[in-house]
């Protein structure tokens, strides 16, 4: 790190310490050319994620906007919509995706919901999906009991196989 005094290149840690945030670390430095103490802040680098809208719009990834839509999927239903926002967050910064479409990241939500409350994600698909009538909710339930009988055949296969 640059000593802001002497424009040294070189300097040495006293002392490093997680900021109250958690997010940062502050850490004491000095010069060894001309001694001068100096404070500097190390943070994790986030990638600027860009979200292709269904229109071909491009706008950044806004991790608040998309629990606000799970929230609204899973009012009233035992499901932490702030977890499943953080978790899909995460998991394209950690993929270091630059750019997604915004169906992706439905597919990613419903996904999530399919196995944590089958209700809520009833209610995002009816949303996302754009069911236009019954007979779309009928068709998404049936596939969603086919899949549960099948779910529940296996298991049942594996444990009579016990």
């Amino acid at each position: 790190m640059k000593c802001p005094a002497c424009n040294n290149l070189d300097s040495r840690v006293l002392d490093s310490r997680p900021v109250e945030d958690g997010l940062s670390i502050r850490r004491r430095r000095e010069c060894p050319s001309c001694g001068k103490r100096f404070t500097t802040y190390e943070v994790v680098e986030t990638v600027t994620i860009a979200v292709v809208k269904r229109d071909g719009r491009r706008e950044f990834f806004d991790a608040h906007k998309l629990m606000l839509g799970i929230e609204r999927a899973c009012q009233k239903r035992p499901v932490d919509p702030l977890e499943i926002a953080k978790d899909i967050e995460n998991e394209l910064q950690n993929d270091l995706i630059s750019e997604i479409t915004s169906q992706d990241i439905g597919e990613m939500v419903l996904a999530r919901l399919k196995e944590i409350d089958i209700v809520s994600y009833i209610r995002f698909a009816s949303v996302y999906r754009e069911f236009r009538d019954i007979d779309s909710f009928m068709e998404e339930i049936k596939s969603l009991n086919k899949r549960g009988r099948k779910k529940a055949t296996k298991t049942a296969e594996v444990e009579k196989n016990d």
